[in-house]
């Protein structure tokens, strides 16, 4: 028989099934480093820390965010730092990926704007095609005539 997990803890499982993701993917992260499950003889044990640094990553991975920076923004909320010096390094860090996320949100405001444009374009020359008589060409070859 097994050794009995501790309280307050979910197997690989149960997490995946709580996050919506597969078991693959928690293995995935934890091939990546990502995620650190303690182990009970050969099962990963995942406490609801774990649970939450899983929905910081796949939160991130939905917005888009690469495996390094994904790592990078992990980094920084497991920072626990020690002097004034490493509170500064890592209230910079924050800023400069607040000011990554600005920049990236303007980008993706603009391609919006240019996307919907764009549509509204298309969708205006549908119209347009809609409304208008066809080519001569197809009139004559309709009415039985021959094109020139």
């Amino acid at each position: 028989m097994g050794q009995a997990l501790p309280d307050d803890t979910l197997t690989i499982t149960e997490l995946a099934r709580a996050m919506g993701v597969t078991a693959r993917a928690l293995r995935f992260y934890e091939d990546k480093q990502l995620l650190m499950p303690q182990r009970v003889g050969r099962a990963r044990v995942y406490s609801h820390d774990d649970k939450a640094r899983l929905h910081l990553i796949t939160r991130a991975k939905r917005l888009g965010f690469s495996l390094r920076e994904i790592r990078e923004w992990l980094a920084l909320y497991d920072a626990i730092p020690q002097h004034k010096d490493d509170v500064g390094l890592i209230l910079l860090q924050a800023r400069n990926r607040i000011a990554g996320l600005e920049r990236r949100r303007a980008d993706l405001e603009a391609a919006l704007s240019e996307l919907r444009e764009f549509e509204a374009m298309m969708t205006d020359r549908l119209r347009t095609q809609a409304a208008a008589p066809p080519p001569m060409a197809n009139r004559i070859a309709v009415a039985g005539g021959k094109g020139a």
